[in-house]
């Protein structure tokens, strides 16, 4: 339970030890009566505001561009659906867009092309979306990879209408160039048989549609890129490869371009290897990717690991049914070697200064969220579920705090789904901001109206003697 009253807006800020640039961020879906997508500096002041820009995500690009979307399909027929993929300009007007993936007709409505795109792309030039020195994505041509929906049944994973994920590249001119779909390869998933029955009996259904089973539920795509793993001669790792991960199924794996195989897997159960041990159980994870060359831990993977809620297998008390079977009440940050699947960093409620079990609770996002490796080594974190961004050092310090001020009109909750920090230079359009330090504040002193709140004007000791 949060406390009814507490700071929201930057809330720490040292500029000597933060990686200084623009932060994007947009509401959670949850919040989309009033949909827009916001940009602020490192003191919190917002610098543009796209109104009516979905975000799942927003991304800036150079130059002031910004991706998104402007519309999404009512809930009734289609679960995180939107209808478009945009990129805008700063003034808001569209420079290019995509929506041809499939034709719809949603009950007495008129047919409409949708992109059924969801929770993550990458443009052309950047392997991951986020800043990376000398990679950046291009604004006026190139290819776009797009992660996207499409219904179907497929009996060997349930007779139940599915909500598959699929990925797309598409040209400049929206031409499909590429397509996989995520249930041609269930056979490789390594499911084990009471995880295949749960799976069968409920593929984490959904009311949209009239019931259908976003069963995988990929929350985040992106290639590799040049990395020495390949260079070293391990194919799996090729840098056109496309790493992904199934927050239901708790499974992240790299998919090889050319042959669609997946190559490279960790879950659904960590406990198969020693690397997988090492490890632990990863619970409803979003944002997993290989770090980009040019970036410190270049090569790792990093994940934001919810913990929450998650899972098929064997029912359990927390689990009649078997979905959801693997729960955690506190969410991690890792870094890890790919190959010997080795904890390189990690931020925990451990190191966030919490004791595990009995606070880690305050470290915790059993949703959304992200985590995006920065230049000076630091590692920007998205603990969606309760609006707040921060900065870390390697060695855990907080250097840089936000918390969302923005509250949905229709939900009161301040969710952010994925956040990002672009150099100031990728906005020309206004001057580089003043950096203003905020120091941590002591709220054991802070007090609302009342300065005298709190003041204790008597203290009674107690006397440490019995009286016979």
């Amino acid at each position: 339970m949060v406390p009814s009253i507490y700071p929201t807006g930057v809330t720490i800020y040292n500029p000597e030890k933060c990686w200084n640039g623009y932060t994007v961020f947009t509401l959670s879906l949850s919040q989309n009566s009033d949909p827009w997508s916001v940009l602020i500096d490192m003191n919190g002041d917002t610098v543009n505001r796209w109104h009516g820009l979905f975000g799942m995500p927003s991304k800036i690009l150079p130059g002031g561009y910004i991706m998104g979307n402007t519309a999404i399909r009512d809930r009734k027929y289609g679960f995180q659906d939107m209808v478009d993929l945009v990129q805008v300009d700063w003034d808001g007007n569209i420079t290019w867009k995509f929506n041809r993936y499939e034709l719809i007709k949603d009950g007495k409505r008129k047919p409409q092309w949708m992109a059924r795109q969801h929770h993550d792309y990458q443009r052309e030039g950047n392997p991951v979306g986020y800043y990376v020195p000398g990679m950046e994505p291009l604004v006026n041509r190139g290819k776009t990879l797009i992660l996207c929906h499409k219904n179907l049944k497929k009996t060997n994973i349930s007779e139940k209408l599915l909500e598959d994920d699929t990925i797309i590249e598409v040209s400049w001119d929206g031409e499909l160039i590429w397509e996989w779909l995520c249930s041609d390869h269930f056979e490789e998933m390594g499911f084990g048989e009471e995880a295949r029955n749960a799976l069968a009996r409920n593929p984490n259904m959904r009311d949209s549609g009239g019931g259908m089973g976003d069963w995988m539920h990929i929350n985040s795509i992106s290639t590799l890129g040049p990395n020495q793993w390949f260079e070293q001669g391990d194919s799996r790792f090729h840098p056109d490869n496309i790493i992904w991960d199934g927050r239901q199924a708790n499974i992240i794996a790299i998919t090889d371009k050319k042959t669609g195989k997946i190559v490279w897997q960790v879950g659904p159960n960590y406990t198969a290897t020693t690397g997988d041990r090492n490890l632990g159980q990863i619970i409803g994870q979003h944002h997993a990717h290989m770090i980009p060359r040019g970036l410190p831990g270049e090569g790792n993977v990093l994940v934001f690991d919810n913990g929450g809620w998650a899972g098929y297998g064997a029912p359990n008390p927390g689990s009649s049914r078997g979905i959801d079977n693997a729960l955690r009440d506190y969410s991690r940050v890792l870094e890890f070697d790919p190959c010997t699947l080795n904890i390189v960093w990690q931020y925990t409620p451990k190191e966030a200064g919490f004791t595990i079990p009995m606070s880690a609770f305050m470290f915790y996002s059993g949703f959304i969220s992200s985590a995006q490796r920065l230049p000076n080594g630091n590692t920007l974190i998205t603990e969606g579920a309760c609006g707040r961004i921060f900065e870390v050092t390697p060695g855990h310090e907080i250097v840089w705090e936000y918390i969302n001020p923005y509250f949905g009109k229709r939900s009161g909750v301040n969710m952010v789904y994925r956040a990002y920090r672009v150099p100031y230079q990728w906005i020309p359009q206004i001057a580089e901001p003043e950096e203003t330090t905020i120091s941590r504040m002591d709220i054991s002193k802070f007090r609302v109206f009342n300065s005298k709140a709190g003041q204790t004007k008597k203290v009674t000791r107690i006397q440490n003697h019995i009286t016979r």
